[in-house]
């Protein structure tokens, strides 16, 4: 696939990398000049993989978000038209909120003509460079309305390595699914459980 990853903090970062192993064209969408932690970035992936993100975008099928959510205006601005194309949210607005909106999630929905699905949101960072817990993959999971976005996100997460991504629901379980990323900050951070746990479904 053709992917643009529009933020290359640490989310961004570790899924380019993932998704550049499996064989997929990524493009980091990016500010000019580069900023010293995309320098960074370039040093694992390369520099010829930033753009404008206007190009990254024009240039791509799938578009992950992973900047915070309240930037979510500028980079729409930014994208241009995205018709058509595969948006994927893996922002969390467990502190602040693209108000009027309650995720980032409904303002894509909203505001565009893409296909929407929210996922890459509910672990830490570590867990997409390395999601093999004692050689078994550990699962992500995805919610939204759009069936053919589901089908892009599960085929990314299984590309990363992860075992499965579960279906969470439609767009009225966004949010519970963000409180789900809660549950890992608060066991990871706040609980003090550190940040090599994971969540995966287990069946009798």
């Amino acid at each position: 696939m053709k992917v643009a990853i529009i933020g290359s903090g640490n989310v961004g970062g570790a899924l380019a990398q993932q998704w550049i192993k499996a064989g997929h064209t990524v493009l980091i969408g990016a500010k000019f000049p580069l900023s010293e932690k995309n320098i960074n970035l370039a040093t694992k992936i390369g520099e010829d993989r930033f753009a404008a993100i206007e190009n990254a975008v024009k240039q791509s099928e799938v578009i992950l978000i992973a900047t915070p959510p309240t930037a979510i205006f500028e980079v729409l601005e930014q994208m241009g038209d995205v018709s058509g194309k595969i948006l994927i949210d893996a922002t969390n607005s467990v502190m602040k909120t693209p108000e009027p909106y309650k995720t980032v999630y409904h303002c894509l929905a909203d505001k565009t003509s893409a296909e929407v699905v929210k996922c890459f949101n509910t672990t830490g960072f570590e867990n997409m460079l390395n999601p093999s817990y004692n050689g078994e993959g550990i699962d992500m999971f995805m919610a939204g309305d759009s069936n053919n976005a589901k089908a892009i996100a599960k085929q990314l997460a299984l590309d990363c390595g992860f075992s499965t991504c579960i279906d969470f629901g439609k767009a009225d379980k966004v949010e519970l699914l963000e409180k789900f990323a809660l549950s890992w900050i608060n066991l990871a951070i706040m609980q003090g459980h550190g940040r090599d746990l994971a969540f995966k479904l287990i069946r009798r």
